[in-house]
């Protein structure tokens, strides 16, 4: 039986930028079948969780301009479990609003926080381990983090360094690093010491908002004032006019890497974060010469370890002597692109808009 005071947060309002030309501002890369399953990332987000909790008892956090996507994909979340900001301010005030809304409606609460567009490969080991989040953070006054063994130096993730085993898999945490570079990363990866931060949370409604009080008080300030138009129909009014104020801040920096109480456990379910082109090139089939198509015909001559993609199907791909390349064709947008260069992808948004305006984004 699942437990009733067990709660789900799923984030999705980014816009996935590294993932330009297909996740767009008007759809982003949540809301799209990358893998050719015939859900989306945001809907495989919620079926994973389904074993966990009350289907009642998930919570979509997402941007208002996604409100009708979100009502499409997931049909059977109810209006009020789906909460709109009215602006982009990062995950410490989406968690915020989030942890003040659920402990309105049960101060016993416990949670986890899950963004919308990671995937999940091994689904059973996923709910053990999410079972064992909930009986720590239940026990204890802890803030706990997913923590990934990494496999390469990689430079697009956050580290967090283990310090002495508490429980099972559950370990102290020593320090958080953003994002290293090359030469740190590959130190990191030999120490055996650091694990990827997959930025999947848990703690009890309780703990994090006592940690918010204490680390980010101006938004826990904020949101204190507003207690009582929690799951009331004055809400929604007062996060349009409250929310925006909100400083813009990750949950990382906010909380987990100055409160004291903060957890990692260290998980193996087979967790990317599709965070970039790279990402989806891994996890996903390969013909003989290492290439990966999505929804194309590709003739390639000399060419491997490169990913094609089209949006729309019917497309042929002619290449000849292209390695560790991305080729993605949205339509109005062509990006060819070195696998190796993905991360430069952002400015090139940012170049897309000084340069045409909004037109491709």
């Amino acid at each position: 039986m699942i437990d009733p005071h067990r709660y789900c947060v799923i984030m999705c309002g980014g816009i996935g930028s590294r993932f330009w030309p297909y996740s767009r501002t008007d759809r982003p890369k949540q809301f799209i079948d990358f893998l050719g399953t015939g859900r989306t990332l945001l809907q495989m987000s919620y079926d994973r969780v389904l074993p966990l909790v009350d289907p009642e008892h998930i919570i979509i956090v997402t941007n208002a301009q996604y409100a009708g996507l979100v009502k499409e994909q997931l049909p059977d979340i109810r209006e009020e479990h789906i909460l709109l900001e009215p602006a982009r301010r990062n995950t410490a005030p989406c968690i915020a609003w989030a942890a003040w809304h659920i402990a309105s409606i049960d101060p016993e609460a416990s949670m986890i926080v899950t963004p919308s567009d990671h995937l999940i490969t091994r689904e059973k080991e996923f709910e053990a381990a999410i079972e064992a989040g909930f009986e720590f953070v239940e026990k204890h006054d802890a803030l706990l983090t997913l923590g990934i063994n990494p496999t390469r130096p990689e430079t697009g993730y956050g580290y967090i360094q283990i310090g002495e085993r508490v429980e099972g898999d559950i370990l102290k945490v020593k320090t958080f690093t953003e994002k290293p570079n090359l030469e740190l990363a590959k130190v990191f990866l030999e120490s055996g010491e650091f694990f990827w931060n997959s930025g999947i949370f848990m703690w009890s409604a309780k703990s994090i908002k006592e940690a918010m009080r204490n680390y980010a008080p101006d938004i826990a300030g904020l949101f204190d004032q507003g207690e009582a138009c929690f799951n009331t129909p004055a809400e929604h009014e007062w996060i349009a006019r409250n929310f925006p104020g909100c400083m813009g801040i990750s949950i990382d920096f906010a909380v987990m890497e100055k409160a004291s109480n903060v957890y990692v456990e260290t998980v193996s379910f087979g967790w990317s974060d599709l965070g970039a082109w790279s990402a989806l090139y891994d996890n996903s089939p390969k013909n003989r010469d290492a290439n990966v198509t999505q929804k194309c015909s590709v003739l390639a001559y000399n060419s491997t370890g490169n990913i094609f993609a089209v949006k729309n199907h019917g497309k042929l791909i002619v290449v000849d002597g292209l390695k560790d390349y991305i080729v993605a064709d949205a339509g109005d947008v062509l990006l060819i692109c070195p696998k190796a260069e993905e991360q430069r992808i952002k400015n090139m948004v940012n170049d897309a808009k000084i340069s045409f305006g909004d037109k491709y984004l």
